[in-house]
């Protein structure tokens, strides 16, 4: 392994700028306005010309990658050893790449995924056929599927790949890079590598690398931040056009402060409401932990500075963690469904009798390993249609064996349609099955991964990690210690939604599900922080009643934030529960009802 050469003094190379221009002195001091095309992959294809021909802008982002799309371009890769990338990047840049090049926009994008030298490649190829000179560099050395056997079982393994950070990124644009691809970086790494190149920030600056990091976590899943998937929508809508939310946008600071915009007459909206959501979206506790540094949750500060303009502010930084997340994703075996329809009376006396029947019918050694039953009452009493009269029995299958989740279980089924409960019918007849993958994280010494920055003119420069030998670590244990605000004063309550008052963003984190819950005034932050415990959120969600959850406060932004361990099994491509993401889990919470102070309502 090479051995890693230490960080260069990181000279300020600000970044052109054709609308605003960016400074030439030393140290650059024009904010970095930063914008955001891509949440996901699948997310709206026209984002990269909507940003680039919307407003003014330095850099444009895309994030491409998650637990699932890594799996998906696992499977490309072995169909097709040159893919393993976001294809559809390179369609959005036949249309837009030189609209970026005229108006002197950088683009920084994971879409690598599990190739990103081929797609650099790829992309200077359609540069050429255009006319266009550009620039383009790769980050690279996040993936370990060939070394794997050092630090996990390989059996099934499709991809092992390290979350990177952001000097590879900042390393290819003081090496003079126009476009940028990487692998599996953070995501808020895409804008914090921009921001330490551009303002000639060092691993030193903590600080600032949090608030860039911050800056980072809030554009990253794009439309969220600007109304988006928003608990409050309905408000929003009253003076908001939420029918095509507009892309957000940073306005980067060089002290790590940003205030997070979007461009002029784009719908949705940027409020503290719609960022606070986003901040926390698939976070845990104060400590967010990176490669780069470890942002401090809990100093964040937001301010609403005018419509569509919110500023991020007091962003506190620490050392980050010694070892890097490599995610794992496998295949786990095969999944099949069949989905029963039960009309009228006695759903329950019918969801029994179809469930024993097809039990006995299942030979022993055609059983598949799990068979999971979940009844959802969707039926209404004296329903006005035969679809609203009706209820759905999910059988869920899986095994390592395709074919007994698949003939086996079929034929199972397709034999009850004459012999089963009355009305008996399926929503689709059960297919042959699919596999399923699974996902999981381990932490190593981030000295054994090799980080490279890959120059337009060819040459590959080693990124070494920051070590607790250069920054003061803070253990990895440290306790959330924020404290209780004051209890609320007694008084009448009424039985209705938390909804009402709260607001939620949930989401996953391999098998674990993040829950964040937040109100808007310091009331309501006293009520929530004495009421909403993981005690009453086990019986307000009686799905995670048996399960490991760790609460945290965070005061700044009057929110509690939760981590429920294993509600999501294996991670979202093993399909362990309905809603596998838990995207509406805040939602199904809003919805229940407790006591809440009338003086709230």
């Amino acid at each position: 392994m090479t051995a890693a050469a230490p960080i260069p003094d990181p000279s300020p190379v600000p970044l052109p700028t054709v609308v605003g221009g960016a400074p030439t002195g030393p140290r650059a001091v024009t904010p970095l306005r930063i914008g955001n095309a891509s949440g996901f992959y699948g997310d709206r294809f026209a984002a990269v010309r909507e940003m680039l021909t919307g407003g003014p802008l330095d850099v444009l982002t895309g994030d491409y990658l998650a637990e699932l799309t890594m799996l998906i371009l696992a499977r490309d890769r072995i169909k097709d050893p040159r893919l393993g990338y976001a294809k559809v990047f390179l369609r959005q840049l036949e249309e837009c790449l030189g609209l970026a090049v005229d108006r002197g926009v950088r683009i920084v994008v994971n879409a690598g995924g599990l190739n990103p030298a081929r797609l650099a490649e790829a992309t200077a190829e359609l540069a050429a056929s255009q006319g266009i000179a550009l620039k383009v560099a790769h980050v690279t050395g996040d993936d370990l599927l060939a070394r794997a056997g050092e630090f996990t079982r390989t059996e099934g393994l499709l991809a092992a790949n390290a979350y990177l950070g952001a000097w590879g990124i900042a390393d290819c644009l003081r090496g003079g890079a126009q476009l940028v691809v990487t692998g599996r970086v953070t995501d808020a790494a895409l804008v914090a590598g921009p921001a330490a190149a551009h303002f000639g920030w060092g691993p030193q600056d903590l600080d600032a690398l949090a608030g860039a990091v911050v800056a980072g976590h809030v554009l990253e899943c794009g439309a969220q931040a600007t109304g988006g998937n928003y608990a409050f929508f309905t408000e929003l809508a009253a003076h908001a056009d939420l029918t095509h939310p507009g892309f957000p946008l940073a306005e980067v600071h060089a002290d790590g402060s940003s205030v997070i915009t979007k461009h002029p007459g784009t719908g949705g909206a940027v409020t503290v409401g719609t960022v606070t959501a986003q901040l926390l979206y698939e976070t845990g506790g104060p400590r967010y932990l990176g490669p780069d540094v470890t942002a401090r949750l809990d100093t964040v500060r937001l301010e609403q500075q005018g419509p569509d303009r919110v500023r991020i502010s007091g962003v506190r930084g620490e050392a980050p963690p010694p070892t890097l997340k490599v995610g794992l994703n496998r295949i786990g075996g095969w999944r099949n469904e069949v989905v029963f329809v039960l009309t009228g009376l006695d759903v329950e006396a019918k969801a029994a009798l179809v469930r024993s029947q097809l039990e006995h019918v299942l030979e022993p050694a055609a059983r598949p390993a799990e068979l999971r039953w979940t009844l959802a009452r969707t039926d209404q009493p004296d329903a006005a249609t035969e679809q609203q009269a009706s209820a759905y029995l999910h059988l869920t299958a899986r095994d390592a064996d395709q074919a007994k989740v698949g003939r086996a279980l079929s034929a199972a089924a397709d034999e009850l349609g004459l012999a089963g409960y009355p009305g008996f019918h399926l929503t689709a007849l059960p297919g042959p099955g699919a596999p399923y993958g699974v996902f999981e994280a381990v932490h190593l010494d981030a000295k054994l991964v090799e980080h490279w920055a890959v120059h337009p003119d060819g040459t590959r420069h080693p990124i070494p990690p920051a070590t607790p030998a250069q920054l003061d670590a803070v253990p990895l244990d440290a306790p959330d210690s924020a404290p209780l605000p004051p209890p609320p004063p007694p008084g009448p309550t009424r039985r209705a939604p938390l909804g009402l008052i709260a607001g939620a963003r949930s989401g996953d984190k391999g098998g674990d599900a993040n829950l964040g819950v937040w109100v808007r005034d310091e009331d309501a932050w006293r009520w929530l922080a004495h009421t909403l415990t993981a005690e009453r959120l086990r019986i307000l969600l009686p799905e995670t009643a048996d399960l490991p959850i760790t609460r945290h406060l965070l005061p700044n932004l009057r929110a509690v934030n939760f981590v429920i361990e294993g509600l999501l099994g294996e991670g979202v491509a093993a399909q362990a529960r309905f809603d596998p993401q838990a995207k509406a889990l805040g939602e199904w919470l809003r919805s229940r009802h407790l006591d809440l102070p009338e003086a709230l309502l």
